[in-house]
């Protein structure tokens, strides 16, 4: 009989322990973070709207050459593009409350079309393997909630997948870090050796541009991809309230970072591409009536010339 009763006792204890468990994943704090996100979002909506529109009009309409480093920087702009669709959705559901007002299979689909932009890099390939990758997520739905965090436990697969793209960021991130070392030690060495070289003024400035997409690419995805280790570990682990909430709020404030390289790339596009730099200036001069703007010279920044390896590396990234 005591045994029963003890039996019993534990049964108990340890369905108020989940009970417990499961209301602390229902209570952290995401209203804190609402309008802040939604309005966030809506500014990065406008700027990276305009800018990438403008960069593809460019790149179809008025660029006519066409090698590797054009491919890279239209795949850039439709991969921005593919997360600035999503961003409405995002500033939607933020203004309703956190609630998920649309189907179910759209809360799926925007979501992971909104990640698939850290994942998209180059080529068709990757586009259709990012995408198989994100495929699971699209079988699992929910009706009111989307962006929201997750109780992983008892789907530890998914966060599998998570610790997955966390890895390959990293193997991605150090081999870059490791590339552009190698290209900075060079180019010293190239400037030590002929400091007279006539072409040694153009090569640290292709460099300085080439350097400028690692920043970009450390900047806005760098911090999501520290977080994420110890945001997925609150997912599958007993954790406090206190730390989920934290690792929430880190998550969503370095989710803002990634969305707001589709507002960096224009700058890219600036720098690697005379097509596009002639343009822009052209716009503002129309605009604000200003003296015609004079074209740019594309010697210097041909992306495809041979003879330009810091441009060639640009075009690798």
């Amino acid at each position: 009989a005591r045994s029963s009763v003890l039996q019993i006792y534990l049964t108990k204890g340890m369905g108020q322990i989940e009970a417990s468990s499961s209301t602390q994943f229902d209570c952290v704090d995401e209203e804190t973070m609402r309008i802040p996100l939604a309005v966030l979002y809506s500014l990065i909506f406008v700027v990276g709207l305009v800018g990438n529109i403008l960069a593809l009009w460019v790149f179809f309409c008025v660029q006519s050459t066409k090698n590797s480093v054009h491919v890279f920087l239209l795949n850039v702009a439709c991969a921005d593009l593919l997360l600035i669709f999503c961003l409405p959705f995002r500033i939607l559901y933020h203004s309703h409350a956190n609630t998920w007002t649309l189907k179910p299979i759209l809360c799926s689909l925007v979501g992971n079309l909104f990640y698939m932009n850290m994942s998209v890099f180059l080529c068709a390939v990757i586009w259709t393997l990012a995408f198989l990758f994100f495929l699971p997520y699209l079988i699992f739905q929910s009706n009111t909630r989307c962006f929201h965090y997750k109780d992983l436990r008892e789907e530890k697969w998914k966060a599998y997948i998570n610790i997955c793209g966390v890895l390959t960021f990293w193997s991605v991130f150090i081999s870059l870090m490791v590339s552009y070392g190698k290209i900075a030690l060079k180019l010293l060495r190239r400037s030590q050796e002929n400091p007279d070289l006539p072409s040694s003024p153009s090569f640290f400035q292709n460099a300085r541009k080439s350097f400028f997409i690692l920043f970009v690419f450390t900047i806005c995805f760098l911090p999501y991809h520290m977080v994420r280790p110890f945001y997925i570990a609150t997912q599958i682990q007993p954790t406090s309230l206190f730390w989920r909430n934290v690792a929430n709020k880190a998550n969503e404030l370095t989710l803002v970072l990634s969305a707001l390289n589709s507002c960096l790339d224009p700058v890219m596009y600036y720098l690697l591409s005379s097509s596009v730099r002639k343009e822009v200036l052209n716009l503002v001069s129309r605009v604000f009536c200003l003296p015609h703007a004079p074209e740019v010279s594309t010697k210097s920044l041909k992306l495809g010339y041979r003879g330009n390896s810091c441009s060639r590396a640009a075009g690798v990234h």
